[in-house]
């Protein structure tokens, strides 16, 4: 169990982190999403022991940060900070002996998990981005921590890395408590199950990733795609709905393309679909485009800092 209680960072006269609160449970994979600039990384920097805060207290299984919290958690920074004149299984060797933790069982047991074993024997510095990323997790790793914090953990890679960089993230969640923080969407919306946004240092959301999409919004959008009608036709029958909150169209070829607003948790599409096949018209597409976390997102940070 983390918590966070009422916790502020000051650098000088600048507040980074200002009053934000929660707690997280064992086993959650939870998003700290927001802004450049939001405050996650300080966030998170607090929590691994790396910065004292200014204000408020954070406590790991009921214990204050400290020496015996910090054996509880590994951190990847969002530039995990490698020796790249090192070939990998000496650097995790090394990482081994540093952390007081048997190299010979632990690091042939990291490269399966952390799907190295095909570049043990060559320099850090000659990896792929992902690779490098797959290193620095497996540092992470290596005192077999209960608590997981990673830092932009895809930053930088390709798609096919940031897929397999993801898949990785998930299997390791399977038996420990994961923070990323990040501010790709996508990112947030594959791996993590509850999200918590901060933005200009405050905590302005958390919730279950599925929740927040749905209770941050009170609107449901619907597409049609419409022929054998015209614009204005289509525009005045589908405004004589009450459910439709508002309507455009505009014509596509010899067909009217139309974009409902709807009213929250309201399916209106049997009776959109009955109105449309009375009046003889002819319905090709017809399309529910629901609430995207990246509509919460541009909602609840619009104005929040992005220094």
């Amino acid at each position: 169990m983390i918590e966070v209680e009422h916790v502020s960072m000051n650098f000088g006269t600048f507040r980074a982190v200002d009053d934000i609160s929660f707690s997280i449970r064992t086993g959650e994979i939870v998003g700290l999403l927001g802004p450049n600039g939001a405050g996650k990384t300080t966030t998170m920097r607090m929590i691994t022991g790396f910065l004292e805060p200014s204000q408020g207290s954070i406590r790991i299984d009921g214990q204050a940060v400290g020496v015996e919290t910090k054996r509880k958690i590994g951190y990847m920074p969002e530039s995990a900070p490698l020796y790249s004149d090192m070939i990998v299984a000496d650097y995790l060797d090394y990482v081994a002996r540093m952390d007081g933790v048997d190299a010979r069982e632990r690091v042939p047991q990291l490269a399966k998990i952390c799907g190295l074993g095909e570049v043990m024997h060559k320099n850090i510095g000659d990896l792929s981005r992902g690779n490098r990323q797959r290193v620095g997790l497996a540092h992470a790793l290596m005192g077999d921590p209960e608590i997981l914090i990673l830092d932009e953990p895809t930053s930088g890679l390709d798609p096919n890395q940031v897929q397999e960089v993801r898949e990785l993230i998930k299997r390791i969640g399977e038996t420990r408590t994961v923070i990323v923080s990040t501010h790709i969407l996508s990112e947030v919306e594959s791996i993590c199950s509850r999200v918590i946004i901060i933005s200009g240092g405050k905590k302005i959301a958390d919730s279950p990733t599925e929740e927040l999409r749905s209770h941050q919004t009170d609107r449901e959008e619907v597409r049609l795609l419409v022929g054998k009608t015209d614009a204005a036709g289509l525009k005045a029958a589908l405004e004589g709905l009450s459910a439709v909150a508002s309507c455009s169209v505009a014509a596509e070829g010899d067909k009217v393309a139309s974009t409902l607003s709807l009213a929250k948790e309201t399916d209106a599409r049997p009776e959109i679909a009955r109105l449309i096949l009375a009046k003889g018209w002819d319905l090709y597409e017809m399309e529910t485009r629901k609430n995207s976390l990246e509509d919460v997102f541009r909602t609840l940070t619009a104005g929040g800092n992005e220094k």
